[in-house]
This record gives structure tokens, sequence and C-alpha cells, in this order.
């Protein structure tokens, strides 16, 4: 037997996704400040892409957020 859908955390779920993105992007930040001369052309382009892409998460977990906030409210 399937266990039932149960979604009442995914708001909680979901924030907490978005502050470990936000935190990895502030990490990834300070190491490029630190070693930025001492990583290779490729590594740095390599975190500055990765960073682009965890912006592009939390703008997905920021919408799914909405949409989860404004369904229990809904209910």
């Amino acid at each position: 037997m399937a266990k039932p859908d149960d979604r009442s955390d995914n708001a909680a779920k979901l924030t907490e996704m978005k502050h470990n993105a936000e935190e990895n992007i502030r990490e990834t930040k300070a190491y490029l400040n630190e070693f930025a001369d001492e990583i290779s052309a490729e590594e740095k382009a390599n975190l500055e892409a990765k960073n682009a892409r965890r912006e592009e998460s939390i703008q997905g977990f920021t919408e799914e957020i909405k949409d989860e906030t404004s369904q229990s409210t809904a209910e």
C-alpha cells in the first residue's frame, strides 16, 4: 500500500534548500575572493557558473514556496 502524499512540510523543506543555496553562494564568493589568484581560470569559471545555477535554483525555490504557502492558505 502506498504512503499518503504528505506535503505539509514542503514550504519548510524548500526554505531550507533556499537557505543552503544562499550559504553555498556566500561561501563560494568568499573562496573566490581569497584564492582567485591561486586557482585556474577554468576552476574560477566553473565556480562562477555553479553560483549562477544556484541563483536560478533560488528563484525556483522562491516561486515554489509562494505556491506552497498559497495552497496551504487556500485549503
